[in-house]
């Protein structure tokens, strides 16, 4: 039979996705258009890549790196379902993910992409691929003594795509007779290249001094920490021809590395940063997309009708269309929507239409400011939130603190980058100085005309006694749901139609998809978190100032109950 033309059927894929003739989100219609426009614009010998060029091995013979890795996995087995036992064939979107990653080589035939990320919903055959792509570095891809590796933060995440490879090569003699492979209880080895495949785990290895060549991270929003991606990552700078793959269906950390790595990919792809050496494709939903939809499913799912079943799929949308507990569990693995928490309030993508990178605190220079200050000394961070309205927005800036000792020794990965930004603000030791936080509230004072300084009393009654002495106009709000239950609502609605505005601030978005909306009997909601790890206090500062701004206002929807006027 005649190997199929990988290639041609990829680039065909890419051209049906930008013109709309398969449904596709954003991210992946931005991903084949970068795939076309490289097609275009590197050509001729100038050009730093080259695309599926012919190449010589080490024995002398020459092959073309994509039409060698697409039939190589071709010729390897399904292991699990209906089609085990039977050839995998590559679909077209796994090839132009392929064909991409492989087929861009440098002018000395070393690869272009040394980093990938795939973002698809669960059930599309990622750790099928990953393995398969596994097999090709440890045997084909002409690398002596190649270190492969499954990587995760515990031994079963990690033995998932190992142990599919380990199955794959137990069933493929030819592949075992074909490059002299050994298939162990925990690795995958080829004696006359040194070169090894094995699943590795945070919980049980120690990760440091790997020279890998291929480091395959399944699931990394799973991740607590970001330990394991920044030792594959470096691990992966010792060899010429290596590869970072992390594929992964999306989470619910905003916080965590895999976020972080999907921001950057988004960047990329969106043509704000430029790295040529990261290649990225994102499934899912835009935004406006009704998930309750079967046309959403098949836009999110690229293997849709054939590893993932509409007869099983279906049920469980109309399951999650009923029931609000099962609601974001379904999105977040069957729509690759990040869905922060299993009761989640803000409807976060809502929320991130409002950033506004234009506005700044200087636009309202000597206009009516209301604040709101959430105090904390150690791991909690403490925010102050200043609110101004303007022409029917309401427009928010939140200002961070947190102990440097915090900020270096905490799991959440992204503190010293928030820090490094200037979203973070570290003060020295293992205490939060409020010096820096009476400071910052008195150059708004002398800013801003201060209509109220909302605070929570715990842990605040030194520095409000010191900022009353200053003249600002400090109000306790204490925690209750009374305070916070029409703020909260307001602060949806506003959202929801488009009247709040801030800065884009990252660290703020990740602390409003952190928060759990409580709701009693009577209707009323109040603001919780599901573990210590996930802050929340930038928005209670919000919340609180909001509180003020409203009354101020004359909003007769609430009860000024709790409140003492000092």
């Amino acid at each position: 039979m005649a190997q199929r033309s990988y290639t041609a059927v990829a680039q065909r894929y890419a051209q049906a996705v930008v013109a709309g003739d398969i449904p596709a989100c954003q991210w992946v219609r931005l991903a084949c258009q970068r795939q076309l426009h490289d097609l275009a614009r590197f050509k001729g010998r100038a050009s730093p890549y080259r695309f599926n060029p012919v190449l010589t091995d080490a024995m002398g013979r020459q092959y073309r790196p994509v039409d060698n890795l697409c039939a190589f996995v071709e010729l390897l087995p399904h292991i699990k379902g209906p089609l085990a036992g039977t050839p995998i064939t590559l679909e077209p979107w796994q090839m132009f993910i392929l064909t991409t990653i492989f087929g861009w080589v440098k002018r000395d035939g070393r690869r272009r992409f040394r980093r990938a990320y795939i973002e698809v919903p669960r059930g599309n055959a990622k750790s099928t691929l990953s393995s398969a792509v596994g097999l090709y570095m440890l045997t084909a891809d002409g690398e002596g003594g190649a270190e492969c590796y499954s990587l995760a933060t515990t031994r079963d995440q990690a033995r998932i795509v190992f142990g599919d490879a380990q199955q794959m090569a137990r069933k493929s003699s030819g592949f075992r007779a074909r490059y002299g492979v050994t298939v162990g209880a925990h690795n995958i080895h080829v004696l006359n290249t040194a070169s090894k495949f094995e699943a590795l785990s945070a919980e049980g290895s120690t990760l440091d001094g790997l020279n890998i060549h291929f480091g395959c991270i399944d699931e990394l929003h799973a991740h607590k920490t970001r330990t394991v991606y920044d030792v594959v990552e470096t691990g992966t700078g010792k060899r010429d021809n290596s590869l970072l793959w992390v594929i992964t269906t999306a989470g619910s950390d905003r916080a965590g590395i895999c976020y972080e790595a999907r921001t950057f990919v988004t960047r990329v792809l969106g043509g704000q940063v430029e790295d040529d050496s990261q290649f990225g494709i994102i499934y899912g939903l835009d935004d406006g997309d009704d998930w309750g939809t079967e046309d959403a499913l098949v836009k999110a799912n690229p293997n849709w009708g054939i590893s993932v079943r509409p007869e099983v799929i279906l049920p469980l949308q109309a399951k999650a269309l009923q029931l609000p507990s099962a609601t974001n569990n379904f999105r977040t693995k069957h729509c690759n929507d990040w869905v922060s928490v299993d009761t989640a309030w803000m409807d976060i993508r809502a929320w991130e239409r409002c950033a506004d990178s234009h506005v700044r605190p200087e636009d309202f220079e000597g206009g009516p400011c209301w604040i709101g200050i959430d105090l904390a000394s150690k791991v909690d961070i403490a925010s102050m939130a200043l609110l101004f309205e303007r022409e029917g927005q309401v427009v928010g800036f939140v200002r961070h603190f947190l102990p440097e000792d915090t900020v270096f020794a905490a799991a959440n990965s992204q503190y010293q980058g928030w820090m490094h930004a200037g979203r973070l603000l570290a003060t020295p030791g293992n205490v939060t100085d409020f010096g820096l936080i009476e400071a910052e509230l008195l150059d708004a004072a002398a800013r801003f005309e201060i209509k109220a300084v909302a605070f929570d009393p715990f842990q605040a009654t030194q520095f409000s006694t010191r900022m009353l002495a200053e003249g600002l106009p400090m109000i306790e709000v204490r925690p209750t749901v009374l305070n916070f239950s029409e703020p909260m609502k307001q602060l949806e609605a506003l959202v929801l139609q488009g009247k709040w505005a801030f800065d884009g601030d990252p660290v703020l978005t990740w602390m409003v998809s952190n928060v759990v909306c409580h709701r009693d009997a009577k209707d009323n909601i109040y603001p919780r978190k599901e573990r210590p790890e996930n802050k929340i206090d930038g928005v209670i500062a919000v919340l609180m100032a909001l509180n003020r701004l409203l009354l101020d206002n004359g909003d007769s929807g609430f009860i000024e109950q709790g409140f003492v006027a000092l």
